[in-house]
């Protein structure tokens, strides 16, 4: 794979940002130092400062080639949106000014009424506002300026996926700080919720994607038979890197790279064409910008080497599916990173008081991490082949579960076994062995430092998960922070809130093998909840235990929580109903011609051996003539099931009623129609069939 060299990385990283060097470069010193008071304490910026940043942002970004601006947002729809602005602002004596005022830096305003609402706005009320966040940095993409902003209606309330999670930043270091000042830290004046997200794909031939309707439609295929080959030798799970997807990994680099976003690592995932970058981690915010740029960026940059990337959490069914493991943890500006157990964990209070507000947060709040990654695409991920299943529990591993337990019990805790691996080769180091093993089927693992979130889907916008992180987590210290503050022994009442948390809360912490059968059963023992798709899960957003967290943390009003509620629904609905049509014209429109004339060739050649007269064995041709037949009617008859369905649930006009109709009644009808159709595809001839096939689309890169 070719990549810049180590000087030619240094030169380009950044390169199309305005980072804090290029703002200390431009800046007035005064400006600058007001610009960071309100990036860093979230002090407002005066009016008169705000025009001086424009001039200069317009002034770097011109000088790099920009001829537009555009505020940069982030919908409902897990995608960005953008509206273009000519920086030109007028004409003198036959020349262009280009101008870019503190009011245009500041303020924009989109269509609120086409994108999602919830119903907050109608499609005569258009109007909407974009805010540029001052703690995300602009930068050039296609030759345009782009100011990341939030995104409101006309009352103010939030339609994007960046306010929320700006909010609960906010908390988290508000009820952070109330816990570190407890421990006699004055040095600490921020906490950020820390974030790097592990961002699978598959990489397709875009010819042959192309070829395919399901893929085109809705990014998965809603049809296909097993290859001969697939993921069970692991051939393909961290093998040499192909040129071509080597090629693809190494201009993505270089383009993330141009925009800060510090990729890092990228290697061969499980399924074939599969793959996973993970970036350096960054604080929440610009975690979640960069990914969305990221997902954007692998999309562009596959075009150009003529592959198709995929960011459907399940393309193919029975391989692998794509998630985002999003890794979370808290630090500190001076320096700590508070889920660090240090060298002795038992020792360490300020951790376990920080490990016990996760814990206490998660099993407080658990529905609300399964909501934040409740979609279809998901539905058809978790539980299964690396993915967690929809019950939440958390992982600690075999240290900290017996520190835990030595504290509950009031024991010591048992010795652990050697800090190194013996190899048992005599050339080869010893390893540090970490504190904790890596759980692939757990929910929530913790990962030495941080906490590793399994959940969350590959197409995903990581805001939301780490939104409600941020806000579960904050409420905990809040509750912990009221007890001690008023607390005349902290050192006794330390010890006696993180003994009866433990005590409280060890129902949500599992080691185990999430997806054995016998933990479904002890985990419905403990009373865990479980919503094993996004129609189960999605109604339990406005129960009012939910609904007073975020509103005591204002992260989101209940008017906000109930129109995400009804976007959510709907956007479930619109999903598995472009693939229900979808499934239905490629039934009707291809496999079934494919099948009647296959058979017709079949048939013609029964005819044919017969008329010669000769005594031939044609029971071979007979039984499959009778097979094809066969599966051709029980697949049309399952699609004409799967249009009375479709037509049932699309009459429903209740959002959560017709979700429901949706998945119990569509989803089923699309299992049934696809059993026969895949099992056609397997005995129609290859030149017969009309699309590619997953030994095609699977190794073709």
């Amino acid at each position: 794979m070719e990549t810049p060299s180590p000087n030619t990385v240094a030169d380009i990283f950044g390169s199309l940002v305005f980072d804090d060097s290029s703002m200390k470069e431009r800046l007035p010193g005064d400006i600058y130092l007001s610009l960071q008071n309100t990036r860093r304490l979230g002090l407002p910026l005066e009016p008169e400062a705000a025009n001086v940043v424009a001039n200069a942002m317009k002034d770097w970004a011109v000088g790099k080639g920009a001829t537009h601006y555009t505020h940069w947002f982030q919908p409902m729809t897990n995608v960005t949106a953008e509206k273009h602005e000519a920086l030109i602002s007028r004409i003198e004596e036959d020349k262009v000014i280009m101008e870019f005022s503190g009011r245009e830096l500041v303020k924009g305003e989109p269509d609120a009424s086409s994108l999602p609402s919830g119903g907050m706005r109608s499609t005569f009320e258009a109007r909407g506002y974009t805010a540029w966040d001052p703690t995300s940095f602009a930068f050039i993409k296609d030759g345009t300026l782009c100011i990341p902003t939030a995104f409101c209606s006309y009352g103010g309330q939030s339609l994007d996926k960046k306010t929320p999670l700006l909010r609960s930043m906010e908390t988290i270091n508000t009820q952070a700080l109330r816990i570190l000042r407890l421990f006699g830290n004055t040095t600490a004046t921020h906490v950020d919720a820390t974030v790097g997200a592990e961002q699978e794909y598959f990489l397709i031939d875009s010819g042959l994607c192309n070829e395919r309707k399901d893929l085109r439609f809705t990014g998965r295929t809603l049809y296909g038979a097993h290859p001969p080959k697939n993921q069970d030798t692991a051939a393909h799970y961290f093998g040499a890197i192909r040129p071509r997807a080597a090629a693809f990994m190494g201009e993505l680099d270089t383009e993330l790279w141009k925009l800060g976003i510090a990729a890092k690592t990228e290697h061969n995932e499980t399924a074939p064409s599969q793959y996973e970058l993970a970036p350096i981690y960054n604080n929440a915010n610009l975690a979640a910008d960069h990914n969305q740029l990221t997902m954007e960026f692998m999309r562009k940059v596959a075009e150009r080497h003529g592959l198709t990337c995929l960011l459907h959490e399940k393309p193919f069914a029975g391989l692998n599916g794509s998630g985002k493991h999003t890794n979370w943890s808290l630090a500190t500006d001076d320096g700590q990173n508070l889920l660090e157990p240090g060298e002795s964990p038992a020792e360490n209070a300020q951790f376990l008081l920080f490990l016990c507000a996760v814990i206490k947060g998660v099993d407080d709040y658990s529905p609300l991490l399964r909501i934040a990654v409740a979609n279809a695409g998901n539905d058809h991920r978790l539980g299964g082949d690396e993915a967690p299943p929809a019950v939440i529990s958390i992982y600690l591993g075999d240290e900290l579960t017996e520190v835990l337990r030595s504290i509950e019990t009031g024991s010591a805790p048992e010795a652990q076994k050697s800090a190194y691996l013996e190899i048992g080769v005599s050339t080869l180091p010893k390893l540090p062995k970490d504190t904790t093993d890596r759980n692939r089927t757990s929910p929530l693992a913790f990962t030495g430092n941080k906490f590793e979130f399994r959940m969350t889907g590959s197409s995903d916008s990581i805001a939301c998960v780490n939104y409600m992180m941020n806000a579960i987590v904050s409420d905990t210290l809040r509750g912990f922070a009221d007890e001690l503050e008023q607390a005349g022994d902290f050192r006794r009442s330390l010890q006696e809130l993180i003994k009866k948390t433990i005590v409280a809360h060890k129902r949500i912490l599992f080691n185990g093998n999430n997806y054995a059968e016998d933990w479904m059963v002890e985990a419905d023992r403990r009373g865990l909840p479980n919503y094993p798709s996004a129609v189960d899960a999605l109604p339990r957003f406005p129960d009012k235990e939910n609904i007073r967290l975020l509103e005591r943390h204002k992260i989101l009003s209940e008017e906000e929580l109930r129109f995400r509620l009804d976007i959510l629904l709907d956007n479930y609905s619109q999903t598995i109903s472009v693939e229900a049509q979808t499934m239905l014209d490629m039934g009707r429109q291809e496999i079934l011609p494919a099948a009647l004339a296959f058979s017709g060739a079949v048939s013609e050649g029964i005819q044919s051996k017969k008329s010669t007269g000769l005594a031939l064995n044609l029971t071979y041709d007979n039984d499959l003539l009778v097979n094809l037949c066969a599966e051709t009617g029980r697949l049309y008859a399952a699609l004409n099931q799967l249009e009375q369905a479709l037509a049932k649930a699309s009459a429903i006009s209740d959002t959560l009623g017709q979700a429901k109709a949706w998945r119990e009644s569509v989803v089923p009808a699309m299992e049934e129609a696809r059993a026969p159709a895949d099992r056609l595809e397997a005995m129609v001839g290859k030149e017969y069939w009309p699309f590619p096939t997953y030994a095609d689309l699977l190794f073709s890169v």
